[in-house]
């Protein structure tokens, strides 16, 4: 094992208790569940509360609350925990959805890729992860954000990155192709450690997340009766 999978794992496998929200439920907010890892937790930043990508998500939806004051309001809690992988994520999803919840962005998987799990655990976890929230939340949509694995991996980064689309069209999910898009690899963008991303590549991440989070945001049109 080379020192930088070394590294990698010493960052990553090395579970946060995640905080719970500082806001106060709202019955007319509906919630926006970010469930993640160190990417979504915010690991390394100076205030993850404010400067991590679903702090981002939500100063995007008081914006757009604002500008239409009769616009449902939505509320995003951050559960996002570094190291935490599919199999985590799945223990935890009881826990992390105790109040209702209208969206859920799932955004696991790279730990796994990280430790070379199989991909097709990878895809159960997240298709059981969606299924549970979804059986106490009727209704509920889910955007899937997508994870990719260096190329230096071979034949397991092109399985790995094949789970995402895959289950997304079979749940009938939205997806996010990929999280670090436009952020991965670019130095500018990343802490010291080349892995997580700094404030300005947060703010990158939102804005890949909320390109399929926004057509989430409101209802389907109906359709006339013939």
């Amino acid at each position: 094992m080379n020192l930088r999978r070394l590294l990698v794992l010493a960052l990553l496998l090395n579970p946060l208790l995640s905080p719970l929200p500082a806001r106060g439920a709202d019955p007319a907010e509906h919630t926006i569940l970010v469930l993640g890892d160190s990417l979504t937790f915010g690991y390394g930043l100076p205030d993850p509360a404010t400067q991590a990508y679903p702090a981002l998500l939500q100063q995007k939806l008081d914006t757009r609350a604002s500008a239409a004051p009769g616009a449902p309001r939505w509320r995003v809690v951050n559960a996002g925990v570094s190291g935490d992988t599919t199999s985590g994520g799945l223990r935890r999803a009881d826990w992390v959805s105790r109040q209702p919840v209208a969206i859920l962005v799932l955004a696991l998987g790279s730990n796994d890729g990280l430790r070379g799990l199989n991909p097709a655990l990878i895809e159960a976890n997240l298709a059981a992860i969606g299924d549970r929230l979804a059986a106490r939340n009727p209704g509920l949509r889910v955007l899937l954000v997508g994870q990719r694995m260096p190329v230096s991996m071979g034949d397991y980064a092109a399985q790995f990155e094949a789970v995402f689309p895959r289950l997304a069209a079979a749940r009938g999910w939205a997806l996010a192709p990929f999280l670090l898009e436009g952020v991965g690899g670019v130095p500018e963008l990343n802490q010291a450690d080349a892995i997580h991303p700094n404030e300005a590549g947060h703010v990158r991440l939102a804005e890949t997340v909320w390109t399929a989070l926004s057509p989430l945001l409101d209802p389907p049109a109906a359709v006339s009766a013939p």
